[in-house]
Order: C-alpha cells, then sequence, then structure tokens
C-alpha cells in the first residue's frame, strides 16, 4: 500500500501548524516547527497570496496529513459522505475518526497515528474477537477493539499501559489499560472531534 515517506516536521511546517505526527516529540523543545515555524523550501518565508483556492486546498491537506490519508483514498471517503445523510463535512470526518489506527491512537495506545498504523498492521490488534490488520479498517458502535494476548508484553504496549491517562481521550470510545481493551460506545459527532480542521473549506474545494 502506497504511503508517505517524507519528513513529517515538514508536512506541519508547510500547514503552519503542528499537526502531532511525531507523538511526544511535538511536544518537546527538539520540535523543528518551534524553531522554523515558516513552511519549508527557498521561498518559505515569501508572502503567499491567499486565494479561496489555496485556502481550501489547504485545508484539504491539514485533513489528510493529520489522519495520513493518501489523495485517491480521501477523496474516496469524501464520495462515500456525500451519499450519507447530515452534513458531508462532519460525515467526512467520523469517517476518518471511525478508522482503526485512529481508534488505537485516540485511546492512547499508540504516540502517533504513525506508529498506531504500523501497529495494526502487524496484526497485534482483534475486533470483536477477529484479527484485523487493515489501519483503514472502519469500527462501528458497539464494536470492541483488544489487544492480542501475546502482544501485551511488547514494549509499546507496557509503555502504553504504563502512561494511561496521560493523554485526554475522547467520550465516544473507552479504553480499558488494565486489559488493553477499547469499547467502541458510538461514532464521533463533529463537536467531540477536537481536529483543527474547517471540514466546509474541504466540502467547498471538492463541489467544484
Amino acid at each position: 500500500m502506497a504511503r508517505y515517506t517524507g519528513a513529517d516536521c515538514k508536512r506541519c511546517r508547510r500547514e503552519k501548524m503542528k499537526l502531532f505526527l511525531k507523538g511526544s516529540k511535538c511536544d518537546g523543545p527538539k520540535c523543528p516547527f518551534e524553531s522554523r515555524p515558516f513552511p519549508p523550501g527557498q521561498h518559505g518565508r515569501g508572502r503567499t497570496k491567499e486565494t479561496e483556492y489555496l485556502l481550501q486546498h489547504r485545508e484539504k491537506q491539514k485533513a489528510r496529513r493529520v489522519y495520513g490519508v493518501l489523495e485517491k483514498q480521501f477523496r474516496g471517503y469524501y464520495e462515500e459522505a456525500v451519499t450519507k445523510p447530515g452534513k458531508t463535512g462532519e460525515v467526512l470526518l467520523q469517517i476518518l475518526e471511525s478508522r482503526l489506527d485512529n481508534v488505537v491512537y485516540r485511546a492512547g495506545y499508540a504516540a502517533s497515528r504513525d506508529a498506531a498504523r504500523q501497529l495494526v498492521k502487524h496484526g497485534h490488534f482483534l475486533v470483536n474477537g477477529v484479527k484485523v490488520d487493515i489501519p483503514s479498517y472502519r469500527v462501528k458502535e458497539h464494536d470492541i477493539v483488544t489487544l492480542r494476548e501475546k502482544s501485551k508484553e511488547l514494549t509499546p504496549f507496557v509503555v502504553a499501559q504504563a502512561q494511561a491517562g496521560s493523554r485526554p481521550v475522547p467520550a465516544w470510545l473507552e479504553p480499558i489499560p488494565s486489559e488493553m481493551k477499547i469499547l467502541i460506545h458510538s461514532l464521533p459527532a463533529r463537536a467531540v472531534i477536537d481536529t483543527q480542521v474547517q471540514e466546509q473549506l474541504i466540502v467547498e474545494l471538492y463541489s467544484k
């Protein structure tokens, strides 16, 4: 499966905000965004005319980068959101939030979505008792995500269990660190999704 292999910190600088793609590094003084809070490249410090299209494009790119989704798949999510009831932008964010890699990250069992994606791909998680190694798998209301028994002694999960509660967890899911389990109570409403994206701009971009 295709994926981005460049420098994560450049993506934050391009969007002029921290996207928290590198876990704890983003909170520390070594974060490149702290010393270079401007876009990368020769003309990064220059002025850019912020046209309507540019603003819409940047919001789309920001959402893609936060969730680690490539363009073709992101466009597919948008086209699916259009067919569902509700506001298209909010449905789009709900689809992105319900990805298994995002759920593992949100529950605090991985330091970043990239790390969560790798853990899922390595087959460490079960959904309703069935192994799932597809990061884009989408959880549903009342699903139960559990860590495989033989994976519980691995260092990333021992650390995650020790650090349980150090990061806020959205109310639509409930991690149980003692059992390394995640209960999906519902799919998230826009009000509880803290991703700093203006989803309406993405809808305007794709609907042209």
